[in-house]
């Protein structure tokens, strides 16, 4: 209650949320706007902290998640006035490091994969299988650009031009936020906007993260051995927790999973 005495010193506090898992997948602690928006509204106003900290730890994911959750962490930053420190954990690649960006500073372990800034679109072709099985696709549009990369139909060289155009718009935006976010700080002779992935101090040398250091020993040297720490995340629901969500978090693990098997974790 002293915090909100007037004239009574109080101890600084640091609001934590951590960021983990795929960005932009269903299920219980899913990463997107709409599950972290009350979580980052409660860390970035509760009791005025002293800085908020998160703790990430995401392979990426969905675009435009990532860039309405940084936009909203930025948001909530300057309105009021609260300083932001990234702690990268295994890995922020991709959408993950989209929203390590979105801090003031970003700190990574000697060991993290950071980087990926690249957009990657993937699926599969089956209509060789299907032709080997005598099972004809049928497929009724209007608008000759409907059925564009159907999996069960042979692709085009139209329709790969079209996905292409499409990934290079995504991936411009990428560029130029990470360009805003880490300015001067970037090395501007490494080619970092490759989907190249950098490790630990290689990461802090080419600009990507600020130094090597781990969320409470990081804090403590900045406000206090007396900093206290508050940490906000999603709650599970009822239902969730009854077990009702078990096929759905199940599926949802798989496809995570995968996510984090590119960068060999």
């Amino acid at each position: 209650m002293k915090r909100f005495i007037p004239f009574m010193k109080s101890e600084p506090v640091v609001a934590v949320v951590r960021l983990s898992g795929a960005i932009g997948m269903s299920g219980r602690g899913a990463l997107n706007d709409q599950s972290l928006a009350p979580v980052l509204d409660k860390a970035f106003t509760r009791g005025k902290p002293d800085a908020v900290a998160l703790q990430i730890n995401s392979p990426g994911g969905s675009p435009v998640q990532s860039s309405l959750i940084g936009a909203r962490i930025r948001r909530l930053a300057d309105e009021n006035e609260i300083p932001v420190i990234a702690f990268v954990e295994d890995v922020a690649a991709s959408g993950g490091y989209w929203l390590a960006a979105a801090a003031d500073e970003i700190y990574a372990d000697e060991s993290s994969v950071l980087g990926s800034i690249g957009v990657i679109s993937a699926g599969f072709g089956a209509h060789v299988f299907l032709a080997k099985q005598g099972i004809e696709r049928r497929v009724y549009t209007a608008g000759k650009s409907k059925s564009m990369m159907d999996p069960f139909t042979p692709e085009t060289e139209e329709d790969v031009a079209r996905v292409k155009g499409m990934l290079e718009q995504i991936h411009t935006n990428f560029i130029r936020y990470v360009q805003k976010r880490r300015g001067e700080k970037l090395d501007k002779g490494s080619e970092l906007f490759t989907g190249d992935i950098w490790i630990g101090d290689v990461a802090k040398d080419v600009g990507l993260i600020d130094g090597i250091a781990h969320l409470v020993p990081a804090m403590k040297a900045r406000f206090g051995d007396k900093v206290t720490f508050k940490r906000y995340g999603p709650k599970r629901g009822f239902m969730s927790r009854i077990g009702a969500q078990i096929a759905t978090d199940a599926l949802g693990g798989i496809e995570e999973r995968a996510e984090f098997a590119r960068f060999g974790l």
